[in-house]
């Protein structure tokens, strides 16, 4: 049985590339192009971790990760935030919603298989 990852950005290119690193290491990979996309999806989908930009259209990062950690039905999934935001307050912030890891963009495949294989493998 294939671990499900989910990866939430407005980007296709970075939502591509994410599907091809993740692919290489066996997993499946549900994609959503926002944090509204990401909710609608949720219930249909066994998904055992979360990726998510923090800027997108319609809901942001922040937003999804509050959410999600807010239902309990969702709240103990590991959720990595992938950003260009760099500032210290938007990472202070993403971790005190509860985000497990916090990537910079840009980042390596190597450096995504690493961080996703820390909550599952």
């Amino acid at each position: 049985m294939h671990k499900v990852i989910m990866v939430v950005d407005d980007s296709e290119s970075i939502r591509k590339f994410l599907t091809f690193a993740l692919r290489a290491k066996g997993y499946r990979v549900v994609a959503a192009r926002d944090g509204m996309d990401a909710l609608e999806k949720l219930p249909r989908e066994k998904v055992d971790l979360i990726i998510t930009d923090l800027n997108m259209p319609n809901m942001d990062g922040f937003e999804l990760l509050k959410t999600i950690r807010e239902d309990t039905e969702y709240a103990e999934i590991p959720v990595i935030i992938l950003s260009s935001l760099d500032d210290e307050k938007d990472i202070q912030r993403g971790m005190q919603l509860g985000a497990n890891s916090y990537l910079i963009k840009p980042f390596g495949q190597k450096r995504i298989q690493y961080e996703v294989s820390k909550y599952i493998n």
